[in-house]
């Protein structure tokens, strides 16, 4: 299982209002959409991470509930995301997800992929 934090939870809450906002300004519905969590190759450990609203889920995605947001990964990410931990770091002058993987043996934050400039 993948965890949110309730620091990681509300921003994601965040970043939902402000594109529903955005959506609904040009007409359209956001919808409840899923945090869809996933990996990639690359990053410093040689694991890069993703993250991405999606509205849809698969029959092969696993999904999850923490502090009101639902979250996704397909099952070839989960293999390697399995006790993942997000949360949201924000020291005044950096903003970005932690992912606290006891499976990345690198170390990396996933700032790169998240939108921060990997200074957390």
């Amino acid at each position: 299982m993948i965890t949110l934090t309730e620091s990681a939870a509300k921003e994601v809450q965040n970043v939902i209002e402000q594109q529903r906002k955005a959506a609904e300004e040009q007409g359209a519905e956001l919808g409840d959409p899923y945090l869809r969590v996933g990996v990639r190759g690359g990053g410093c450990g040689g694991m890069g991470y993703t993250l991405e609203l999606a509205q849809e889920i698969t029959e092969e995605d696993e999904s999850w509930e923490h502090h009101g947001v639902r979250l996704t990964c397909d099952s070839r990410s989960h293999l390697y995301l399995d006790g993942t931990t997000i949360d949201f770091k924000d020291d005044g002058q950096n903003q970005c997800f932690v992912f606290e993987n006891p499976n990345d043996q690198g170390g990396c934050c996933g700032c790169d992929s998240a939108g921060g400039d990997g200074g957390c």
